[in-house]
């Protein structure tokens, strides 16, 4: 459901994309819906914004001069946790594959309707901006932050994507319990099934490989084949 007024009201938007036409779109579509955006054309102007302007989130081109959209994604996850939605070129499944592996939080792609950004942007935003009583979950040895968004292991921070952040929320909120794709791609993106369940499959090993966590003999994060995952690193917290 497309939500317009105060709700988003001021929430950044950087778009990175050499198509100054759908720039101007975008400036003008999403200004509808309360967001301030800022377009650039070249990826190092769009890098170079990026402390200047401090988006809530940054919509992604892969096709790009200079720098293609899978360096410009590298180079923002090494400092921030941003959101990124990737725009892929005839929605190639290698491209969105790559994405995910390297950081970006969704993906869509051209050409696409404006007004399905519109809904993934707004997802995105809800779930980060998600106002909840200051409450810390440990679970074992992990610690997750629901307020702050912050995730220790064995008191060393971790620094995780928008989505890689979700998909340990939700597994620890009921650890124990199995969680299919299905399950967690509606969390992420407030879809059912679209033949992509490969994206979570995708997250799940980069949330391991951050965790250090072992697929063959997990200890935080089990895959119960043809059904999810499960998380198996401890007991709930009393008041979760």
């Amino acid at each position: 459901m497309l939500i317009a007024g105060s709700h988003f009201m001021n929430a950044k938007i950087l778009v990175i994309d050499d198509d100054q036409k759908l720039n101007h779109l975008l400036t003008n579509y999403l200004a509808r819906f309360g967001f301030q955006v800022q377009a650039h054309t070249h990826p190092r102007e769009g890098l170079d914004a990026l402390a200047r302007f401090a988006p809530d989130l940054i919509i992604l081109d892969i096709m790009l001069p200079d720098m293609d959209g899978f360096d410009v994604c590298r180079s923002i996850r090494r400092t921030h946790s941003i959101p990124i939605i990737m725009l892929t070129a005839r929605g190639e499944v290698t491209d969105r594959i790559v994405g995910l592996e390297i950081g970006a939080d969704d993906y869509l792609a051209k050409p696409f309707e404006p007004r399905e950004l519109v809904a993934r942007i707004q997802t995105i935003l809800r779930r980060v901006r998600q106002e909840s009583p200051s409450r810390v979950r440990r679970v074992g040895d992990l610690m997750v932050d629901l307020e702050k968004r912050r995730v220790q292991l064995d008191q060393t921070e971790i620094t995780l994507t928008s989505a890689e952040f979700e998909v340990l929320a939700l597994l620890t909120r009921r650890p124990g319990v199995v969680y299919s794709r299905d399950q967690i791609m509606e969390q992420l993106w407030d879809i059912q099934d679209d033949g992509e369940s490969r994206s979570i499959d995708i997250l799940i090993s980069r949330l391991r490989q951050k965790l250090h966590d072992d697929a063959r003999s997990p200890r935080l994060i089990k895959t119960v084949w043809g059904v999810g995952y499960v998380y198996v690193g401890g007991e709930p917290s009393p008041w979760d």
